[in-house]
């Protein structure tokens, strides 16, 4: 092997994304809703008329899997898509008043765990703590032309 386990950082990062990612498919399934769906009522509520491209890069999936996902909200009536009044191609896409009860329905439950994940830190080791994943993220990056 190339390199111990113990050294190895890669199953700690992944074992944090997964209980983040239970955490918040158990806080959000109550509202109906899926993390992904979740995500994408979130960024809609910062971003209102947003195209279904941007919102793939804000909740980091593909434009393929958004599609699906905002197939699935339109087809709920939690959010609706026109046409961009310039660019006919764009379709604009925003919240509903149902998307907006179920999005503040999920959040309540689901800014409990962001709270509590906030809470083990103080805010200078939050602040490193997004540093250094933001490295992680860069190391990686660099690293994968590599391969």
């Amino acid at each position: 092997m190339g390199m111990p386990a113990d050294e190895r950082l890669g199953l700690d990062i992944k074992r944090a994304e997964q209980a983040l990612i239970a955490a918040k498919q158990a806080a959000v399934r109550p509202a109906g809703l899926t993390v992904p769906q979740y995500a994408t009522l979130f960024a809609l509520a910062d971003n209102p008329g947003i195209s279904g491209a941007a919102l793939a890069r804000a909740c980091l999936v593909t434009p393929q899997a958004m599609t699906v996902v905002l197939k699935n909200l339109e087809e709920r009536g939690l959010i609706e898509r026109s046409p961009h009044p310039w660019h006919r191609n764009v379709l604009e896409t925003r919240l509903t008043e149902a998307g907006r009860a179920a999005l503040e329905a999920a959040d309540e439950r689901a800014v409990v765990i962001e709270r509590a994940i906030a809470g083990e830190f103080s805010v200078e080791e939050r602040v490193q703590l997004r540093g250094l994943l933001t490295r992680c993220v860069e190391a990686i990056a660099r690293a994968t032309p590599e391969l």
